[in-house]
């Protein structure tokens, strides 16, 4: 591994592959039905909930809905997909 190779400016992926990405999350929001205003409805309530046991980069937060394909290979189905960097744990008290 070059050594310098470390300080050099990552170049971005193609915008022929960052918009048939874009579109391949359109077309799954479209297809579960999920518009962008209830993934963030979504993302919201599951902050809240998730903030109450434990800190959270709510920054770093990625909440999609994806694809995958079903456990009996007929086809795909949609996932939620949710990548939530934790801080530390919160002390709960349980009564």
């Amino acid at each position: 591994m070059d050594f310098f190779s470390f300080f050099k400016k990552k170049s971005a992926p193609p915008s022929g592959s960052v918009a048939k990405d874009r579109l391949k999350l359109v077309l799954v929001h479209d297809r579960v039905n999920c518009s962008s205003q209830v993934l963030e409805m979504l993302k919201t309530d599951i902050i809240k909930v998730i903030s109450n046991y434990m800190e959270i980069d709510d920054e770093e937060l990625d909440i999609q809905i994806t694809q995958t394909e079903s456990d009996d290979k007929n086809g795909t189905v949609p996932v939620l997909y949710a990548n939530i960097p934790i801080k530390s744990m919160r002390k709960v008290n349980q009564d």
